[in-house]
């Protein structure tokens, strides 16, 4: 009797067990996850982020944490406007996409084709890149971020001429490397074809149709926005610091949508739904199984950490892994200040969007882990301190990287030049124009619209220092450094630097300044020098021609000093000698690579 009461009671705890392990299931997947997430407001040192999850046509949280504006402790709500940065890509491939389905384009059309002003550093780059290597990141071009993110524009046509410098450093299609300028070129590509801006095409086939009301691609408007997030960092004290905003509408079609959480939703909807939104196709089929699809291997993807995380491939503005045994689709986005999360799981029919108000926040990440491991009942982990952790390793690499780079500082060592003589343009037609100027017994240099402190190193290289708009300079130096390059006469004629890892440092050519001079002026160097009258100098408008017997015309710019350098002949140029208080020179001697002749006015 015993022995079946006790067989009773474990039989009655199984059922009981069981019906708890059910209801446990039917349940609600995020009960207590407010408590998760403030959790992780605080330990990420976050000013606020806002978090919205949808199931199938449905959105079943939407929340925000923290402070969109933390000096005065306004919240953060679903409805905050935020940067997404690289998360707009989505957005512009499917531009794309409706462009193909209206026959307008093919996805394995030549780029160059659809867009006339994109040239690639070499004609078999221009005859093989198609629409689609651009879509996935597999045109053999590697970042180069600091020449649209450093010598910023509005200027489309400007940013895109950039391309043609650009050297590849892969095969086409025969590495995943991730480019900006191919997300800017897709934009620009949809403005011809529409004849309408990448903006108006934006707001029309998307924001209108899927009521993304709080939505837009102006930075100016974003600002504006009575519920608009403020952008914000850690400083190297460890403090939360409030930034500007940042404007790259000149990259526009590479990350310039600005969002909420209710908003996206609207989207990730789209995605989950067969690209449909309340019965309307907003994107066919047919595109979102192949942009949701393997384009291109990005890296090996083995399993790591965790053996049921795995899988690393790109779509068309879409990441997409294993994430632990279910397809995941995501695209992540950082630019100044705002950091975001766009994620969806298609056989799940799960979509989850993060987006928060610091820049390089690991928030977005370990947010919508903790809410996939439940909406997808897997068992639960501790993405917060895992991140607490991968922070802390981080700070430890960062100080050993530092004293490497202190033990590698020759020590007693000067430039080999006066400092005045450093000072010039330096161009790099990938990039821009760096302006040093020596000012004060120091080195200053504008890069685009950064404002730099040199100091010197060691030989001639130095160190740089950001300066704030008040003027205050950044007391920790960047791991940046300008390496001046000296020719064979001994003069600066570059400046080498390492702009991105893996790839040789970008050169930025010596440029003289020019020296505007008057028609007047420029007429009292005109005339015949040397015997016979050898060389003729002569005025076309307001530019200085030289010519001798059997060469061609030779147009020159002034750098000052009586001093015309020749246009398109480096190493050479023409140097007036005048007499003082005279206004006509006596002669002008020809500078050049092998050696300097001197030719006597004749009239």
């Amino acid at each position: 009797m015993k022995r079946s009461l006790n067989v009773f009671l474990l039989c009655l705890m199984a059922i009981s067990s069981l019906a708890q392990s059910k209801k446990q299931k039917t349940g609600d997947p995020l009960a207590g996850i407010d408590t998760l997430l403030n959790r992780v407001l605080k330990d990420q040192q976050v000013a606020g982020f806002a978090v919205a999850v949808v199931k199938g046509d449905q959105v079943i949280y939407s929340k925000g944490f923290g402070y969109r504006d933390l000096e005065n402790k306004k919240p953060v709500r679903p409805n905050t406007l935020f940067a997404i940065g690289s998360s707009t890509k989505s957005f512009t491939s499917a531009l794309i996409g409706l462009q193909q389905k209206e026959g307008k384009l093919s996805f394995d059309g030549i780029a160059t084709s659809y867009l006339p002003q994109l040239k690639f550093y070499n004609d078999n780059m221009n005859s093989q890149i198609t629409v689609r290597d651009m879509m996935c990141h597999r045109t053999g071009l590697s970042r180069y971020d600091l020449s649209w993110f450093v010598f910023n524009t509005s200027n489309r046509d400007s940013i895109i001429q950039r391309v043609r410098y650009m050297e590849p450093t892969a095969a086409v299609r025969e590495k995943w490397q991730y480019n900006n300028f191919m997300f800017l070129a897709q934009g620009m590509i949809v403005e011809k074809l529409t004849g309408k801006t990448w903006e108006q095409n934006i707001k029309e086939k998307f924001f209108d149709p899927l009521e993304m009301n709080r939505s837009n691609t102006d930075i100016f408007k974003f600002e504006k926005d009575s519920d608009a997030s403020l952008p914000y960092t850690v400083n190297d004290k460890g403090a939360i610091e409030k930034i500007d905003y940042f404007n790259i509408d000149g990259m526009g079609p590479a990350g310039s949508i600005n969002s909420s959480v209710n908003d996206m939703t609207h989207w990730l909807k789209v995605w989950i739904n067969g690209g449909s939104y309340k019965g309307k196709e907003i994107l066919p089929v047919s595109y979102i199984r192949e942009a949701a699809s393997s384009q291109m291997v990005m890296n090996g993807g083995l399993p790591e950490e965790d053996e049921d995380i795995y899988l690393s491939t790109y779509g068309f503005g879409w990441m997409i892994s294993s994430y632990r045994g279910h397809y995941m689709v995501e695209h992540g986005g950082n630019i100044n200040g705002f950091s975001a999360s766009v994620s969806f799981f298609p056989t799940d029919k799960l979509g989850i969007v993060v987006l928060t108000n610091q820049n390089g926040s690991p928030v977005p990440k370990i947010v919508y882990s903790s809410i996939a491991d439940r909406m997808l009942e897997l068992e639960n982990t501790d993405w917060n301190s895992r991140a607490i952790k991968a922070k802390k390793e981080a700070r430890e690499r960062e100080k050993a990287t530092k004293k490497t780079a202190e033990n590698a500082h020759v020590l007693n060592t000067k430039p080999s030049h006066p400092l005045k003589d450093y000072d010039g343009l330096f161009d790099n037609p990938a990039y821009g124009v760096i302006n040093v100027s020596f000012k004060n017994d120091s080195l200053f240099a504008m890069m685009g619209k950064e404002k730099l402190l040199l100091r010197h190193y060691h030989y001639d290289v130095f160190s740089i220092s950001g300066i704030d708009k008040k003027g205050k300079i950044d007391t920790a130096e960047s791991d940046l450094r300008f390496n001046f390059i000296s020719g064979q006469d001994g003069k600066i004629e570059g400046i080498s630097i390492p702009l991105e890892r893996g790839m040789k440092p970008a050169i930025f050519n010596y440029k003289p300044r020019t020296v505007e001079l008057s028609a007047a002026e420029l007429e009292n160097y005109t005339g015949s020098y040397g015997e016979k009258g050898m060389a003729k100098v002569y005025l076309k408008g307001k530019v200085l021609f030289v010519s001798v017997p059997g060469q061609p015309e030779y147009e020159t710019v002034s750098v000052g000093n009586d001093t015309f350098n020749f246009k398109n002949l480096k190493g050479f140029s023409l140097k007036f000698e005048k007499k003082e208080g005279v206004s006509k020179p006596l002669s002008v001697s020809f500078i050049q690579p092998n050696g300097t002749f001197k030719q006597v006015r004749q009239h």
